[in-house]
Formats: structure tokens, C-alpha cells, sequence
């Protein structure tokens, strides 16, 4: 009111300059963020209202469901920039779709300087693809010449030099024969060597930047077997049959039809007094199914139990008609307070170890360079020695297996100590001494028998595990997850392992180990810290999963820094923050999402691959502007108009399937810094 008693005959507009900072705040809650950067630029003061803190953090935490009792990831110190971070440099712009391949897609990943991945398909071929905008072809290689049914599963070595590549054998239905191919990637991606690989979905890892580990599987009883962990040579050639390519690493005992597969090695970070369980025995052995990327093989000729309550009676196939029609987002990822402790710690030291990893790359490059000339005096070398420490850390080996069933329920870890290699290899007796040596043994025990002596002494009891133990590696460590493991991912600083698992029912009995639990139609996820090896996180439900347990196949996971992705069988790929948990975005395809990979150079890029036979790549909103400009500039007006047109996936509170472009979009943060 003026002083003379009447209304203030000043215009409405300067009546909100007259509002306390508290009241502004007070309207601003109720203000989207679009809407509150523009009213940000209205003066001076409402811009610093505008930029509160408490004001960001309610927006996060009501647009993108995040619970209240998170606070900002370690090292971050503002609520707006987490908000600016989550709605433009999440990759959610859909701006390639490749169709290279002419059969299901099943497996990605990328190289570690992140400028080429790979993809594997069951047409038998390999591509290799830059990166870049758009992605191209710079390799490829179809392994059918070699009799491989498909291509399941590829990485790269450290130096990025190396490419291994899994695959599947023709053969019987209940084949589980596989093999490794190794491919230079300096030149024309020529094939170094290859081997065999036993059971397939083993799938073969890198153990350090010139070796590398394959499995073989020797039945020793009915339903115990015994897997063999090789460590091979990555170049294979010898001027001598004296000098070794392969040594053996471990030896595991299986029961009940299980076996080792889906390994990886991680940089050892748990402390010396690992439990060490006293009956460790791996798992595995379900059949190939018909579609989709199988996980597990089957060599038990016993059928497998038909599908019951609370799994799908369709065929693999049927998969394709499957799918969340609703879009509704999975519930977040629930983390145990000693994972927030855990990441607060790895925050500190991630600066200095991302300085290391790049100063050792480019020395592993040169390195690997100079292995790949393979020159004699190397070799000379090699045969000299007879035996070398390949590292000189502990790494941790990480595989699937069980112990009630074939299937793999159980994550087993291994100490791995400094491996002595034998370069130099006995040559033995010759085949004359051989020879005279058996016809020696043949008449010792004629002798023998014709005098009444006992025979030799029988074969050992395989079935009695305690009376052949010293004969394997025990299992230093075993996690059982009470369910279908279908995909393992490590997180950069090989802290955390995250686990796709399709769980089994409560109180669940297992009377036969050919027959086990009926699985659940969606997928949990499961965080393990590898310092404590402790389950410090789980996600119950989280996407689906309707195959049945004899067609039960994996879907590949990955993890960066600040998100994780997971592929699924309704039809979506599925995006999470790692910090926040909450579910991001939905990657859309026309079947089911076998395999996610994050750039490791640039998590505002990821790669879904399908059945639908299409590789699509996603850029974040930030990176698709930067694209748009940078081709404009250079003039290339198609590629201008391609990546200008790239589809959106909306993130709205309402409907975060939404499609626009984004050159009719308007990007809130546009002028944020």
C-alpha cells in the first residue's frame, strides 16, 4: 500500500522486484528446470535465486526419482552441474543404426583408448569399427572358414594391439566345443593364432598385454569333470618345438555337471587373508538354444525339465513377441552404506590412477609393438630363459560356477600369484625310449601277475572329492547368488563387480542337479565390492528376462564411472546411474538387447547391439550438439543434417519414451557452463 492509504499504482512487473529472496525461492520450487534458466536471465538477482542449491537438489531428486537420503557423488560439489550432467551428457540420442551384420547381434566392446569396437554376430563375421562419427567399418573377418557357427565375445589387450575373439564350433547339438582367434591390430588386422577353448562360454580373457586365458573341460566321473585353465602366448610362432606357447594355470574339480566358464581377471585390490572355501567346485552345462547368444552348454544327453510356474512355456523364438509395452522404468539400484564408504574412498585416488593408466598405455603400446615384430633374438631369448614372472601384482580371477547344479549360480574368485611361465620346454625321452620303456612295464607286470602280486593300483575315486583334493586349486572365495548368472561387468577401477542373475524361487529344493530351479522372468543385479568381497548393492527385478532355464542366455553388462547399462529380453536396452541408482533411459530396439558397451574415453557414448540384427549407437545430448557444429563448420551438410536429426529419448517426469529431434528441441542448458 502507498502512504496515503491507497493501492500501489506501480505495474504488476515491478511488484516482483519488491519479493524477499525467500518468497522467490518459495515460487521458484514449483518451476521446471527449462523454465527456471529462463527466468534466470531475467535480472541479476533472480539468477542468484535461480542458481540455489536446495533448489537443484529437489529438482534431481523429483525429476529423476532419486531417493533423498543420496547426496552428491564424492568429489562433486553442486547440485546444478549433477542436474546439467544428467540431462545432457547422458547418451540418449540415437544417431547411428548400422545393419552391417545379417544375423543376431551378440556381443560389443570397445577398445580401451575407445576409438574402435567390435562387434560379434552368429553370420560368423567379426567388425571391427572406428568410433567416429559416423561409425564405419575398418575390419572385418568371417570366421566360418575355420568352422566357427558364430562369433560370441571379443576384448581387447590393454595396449589396444590384440583383439580376442570367442567363438562357437559346428558340431553335435550338445557340442560345447569353442575356440579363440587372436587378431593383430597394427595392419591389415591379420590373424595371429588360434585355440581351442573348451567349454565355449568360457569365453576367454586377457591376462596381461601379451597373454591370455582358455579353457579345456575333461570329464572324470559321471557328472565330475575337471576345467583347465590355460595361459597362452598371444603370438604363437617358434623357431623351436622346445619352446613353450601354453602353460597351465589352474586346475578345478566340477560336480554335479558344472563346470567353469565366463572368466575375467581384475586387478587384485583385496588383502592377502582371503576365506578360502574348503569344497570349491565350478558349474555349468546348459543347451544352445535357437535364438539369442547362448550362455551355457549342455553335453548331459538327459532332457531338461519343461517350463513351470513362473517362466515362459514359448520357445527361444518367441522371445521376439515379448515385450514391456508399458516402458515403465525398473526400480533403482539399492546400495548398502559400505558402498557409499567404498566409492567416497575410490574418489580420492581416482585422478592419480587415471594419470597412471594412460602413462603405462602408451608404454604397453610401444611394448606391444615391439612383441608383435616377433624378432629371433627374442625368441633366442625366450628359449634361453626357462622360466619368467609375467606380473609382478596379484590379479584376481573371476568366473561362474556352482556346486548344487550345472547351472552357474555361484561367482568363484581366485588369487592369482606371479606366474612363473616355462619358456623352455623338456624335450623328454624319444619315441625308441618311450617305446622300450612301456615293453619293460608290459613284462614287469606279466612277471608280477604270474607270482601272484596285486595288480596296480586302481584309478582314483573321482567321486569322492576329499580323497583327490590335492590334485586341484581350491577356490579361494565363492559368492552364491540363489539363481541363473547371465552376465558379469567390472567397474574401471576393477573395484566393483556387477552381476545380472535371474533368481531362483524361495526355498528352493534341489533334488537333481540336471534339474534345477525354475528361473524368474526379470533380472536382479548384484554389486560386489572386490576389497571385501561383500555384496554391498542389489536391484530386485530390475528388467526382463522370459527364456526358460534350458534356454537361458547372456546379457552382456558394462560399467563406467558414472553410469551402467544392461541389454534385456523385452526389447530395451537399460541405462542406470551408478551413483544415484535410478534408472535413466530405455534403448528401444525390435528384439532383444543382447550386449551394451560404454566408450571408456567417452561415457556419453554407448553401443546397443540386438537380434533385430542392428548395431545403434548413442550419443549424449551435449556430444550431438558438438557434432552438428563441428560438421557444419567442415561443410559436410549431409552429415550435418544426419547427426542434426539424430532421434531423442526424453527423459520427461510423464512420459520419458517421448521422441523429438534435436534440432527442434530446446536444450535448457544451453548456456550453462
Amino acid at each position: 500500500m502507498a502512504e496515503d492509504g491507497h493501492a500501489d499504482d506501480r505495474p504488476p512487473e515491478d511488484l516482483w522486484l519488491l519479493l524477499s529472496d525467500q518468497v522467490l525461492l518459495h515460487i521458484f520450487r514449483y518451476i521446471s528446470a527449462p523454465d527456471l534458466l529462463r527466468i534466470k536471465q531475467v535480472c541479476r538477482r533472480w539468477h542468484r535465486v535461480g542458481c540455489d542449491e536446495f533448489l537443484w537438489r529437489d529438482l534431481l531428486h523429483i525429476d529423476y526419482k532419486v531417493d533423498r537420503s543420496v547426496g552428491l557423488p564424492p568429489g562433486r560439489t553442486s547440485w546444478m552441474e549433477e542436474y546439467y550432467r544428467l540431462t545432457a551428457c547422458v547418451p540418449l540420442m540415437e544417431t547411428e543404426v548400422l545393419r552391417e551384420h545379417t544375423h543376431q547381434v551378440l556381443h560389443v566392446s570397445f577398445s580401451h583408448n575407445g576409438e574402435m569396437f567390435v562387434t560379434c554376430s552368429k553370420d560368423g563375421l567379426i567388425l571391427l569399427w572406428d568410433s567416429g562419427y559416423p561409425a564405419k567399418v575398418r575390419h572385418h573377418h568371417d570366421m566360418k572358414q575355420f568352422s566357427w557357427k558364430y562369433t560370441q565375445y571379443s576384448q581387447f589387450n590393454s595396449s589396444d594391439t590384440l583383439l580376442l575373439v570367442s567363438g562357437v564350433h559346428f558340431g553335435t547339438p550338445h557340442s560345447t566345443s569353442g575356440e579363440i582367434a587372436v587378431f593383430s591390430l597394427q595392419g591389415e588386422f591379420e590373424l595371429q593364432c588360434r585355440m581351442a577353448n573348451k567349454p565355449y562360454d568360457i569365453f576367454g580373457t586377457w591376462y596381461n598385454d601379451r597373454y591370455l586365458l582358455s579353457g579345456d573341460l575333461y570329464w572324470l566321473a559321471h557328472l565330475v569333470s575337471t576345467s583347465i585353465l590355460w595361459l597362452n602366448k598371444a603370438s604363437q610362432e617358434s623357431s623351436s618345438e622346445h619352446v613353450a606357447i601354453m602353460d597351465q594355470l589352474f586346475r578345478f574339480y566340477n560336480r554335479n555337471a558344472s563346470s567353469v566358464r565366463s572368466i575375467m581377471v581384475a586387478d587384485c585390490l583385496a588383502p592377502e587373508a582371503v576365506e578360502t572355501q574348503k569344497n570349491t567346485k565350478p558349474q555349468s552345462k546348459p543347451e544352445e538354444e535357437r535364438s539369442g547368444n547362448p550362455p551355457s552348454h549342455h553335453a548331459q544327453t538327459t532332457p531338461m525339465p519343461s517350463a513351470g510356474p513362473g517362466t515362459s512355456k514359448e520357445s527361444s523364438d518367441s522371445r521376439k513377441v515379448r515385450c514391456d509395452s508399458t516402458c515403465d522404468f525398473p526400480s533403482p539400484i539399492q546400495y548398502k552404506k559400505e558402498y557409499r564408504l567404498a566409492e567416497a574412498e575410490n574418489s580420492q585416488d581416482d585422478a592419480k590412477s587415471e594419470e597412471v593408466l594412460c602413462d603405462s598405455g602408451e608404454a604397453s603400446i610401444e611394448e606391444g609393438a615391439s612383441i608383435l615384430e616377433g624378432s629371433s633374438d627374442d625368441e633366442d631369448e625366450d628359449f634361453e630363459e626357462e622360466e619368467s614372472v609375467l606380473e609382478s601384482k596379484d590379479k584376481f580371477l573371476i568366473f561362474t560356477t556352482g556346486s548344487k547344479t550345472f547351472t552357474p549360480h555361484q561367482i568363484g574368485f581366485k588369487r592369482i600369484k606371479p606366474v612363473q611361465f616355462r619358456h623352455r620346454l623338456d624335450p623328454g625321452p624319444s619315441l625308441q625310449e618311450r617305446l622300450a620303456e612301456h615293453r619293460r612295464r608290459t613284462e614287469l607286470e606279466r612277471q608280477q601277475l604270474e607270482l601272484g602280486a596285486p595288480p596296480r593300483p586302481p584309478e582314483p575315486n573321482w567321486l569322492d572329492y576329499d580323497s583327490v583334493a590335492d590334485r586341484f586349486d581350491r577356490i579361494d572365495h565363492l559368492i552364491d547368488l540363489h539363481g541363473h548368472i547371465i552376465g558379469m561387468g567390472l567397474s574401471p577401477d576393477h573395484r566393483f563387480l556387477y552381476v545380472n542373475s535371474r533368481p531362483w524361487p524361495q526355498n528352493y529344493e534341489i533334488t537333481n542337479p540336471l534339474e534345477p530351479p525354475h528361473i524368474a522372468q526379470e533380472i536382479d543385479i548384484h554389486v560386489i565390492d572386490l576389497v571385501t568381497l561383500q555384496e554391498v548393492g542389489t536391484m530386485l527385478r530390475a528388467h526382463k528376462a522370459y527364456t526358460p532355464n534350458n534356454e537361458c542366455f547372456f546379457i552382456f553388462l558394462d560399467v563406467c564411472n558414472e553410469y551402467v547399462a544392461s541389454g534385456a529380453e523385452d526389447k530395451f536396452g537399460h541405462l542406470w546411474d551408478r551413483h544415484y541408482g535410478t534408472c535413466l533411459v530405455k534403448y528401444p530396439h525390435d528384439d532383444v538387447v543382447n550386449s551394451v558397451a560404454f566408450n571408456p574415453r567417452d561415457p556419453e557414448m554407448l553401443v546397443t547391439v540386438s537380434d533385430d540384427y542392428s548395431i545403434k549407437v548413442w550419443r549424449s545430448r551435449r556430444k550431438v550438439k558438438g557434432l552438428s557444429e563441428e560438421e557444419s563448420l567442415k561443410g559436410d551438410e549431409k552429415l550435418h543434417g544426419d547427426i542434426a536429426q539424430a532421434v531423442e529419448l526424453r527423459k520427461g517426469a510423464k512420459n520419458r519414451q517421448r521422441k523429438r529431434t534435436v534440432s527442434r528441441s530446446f536444450n535448457p542448458f544451453s548456456g550453462l557452463v
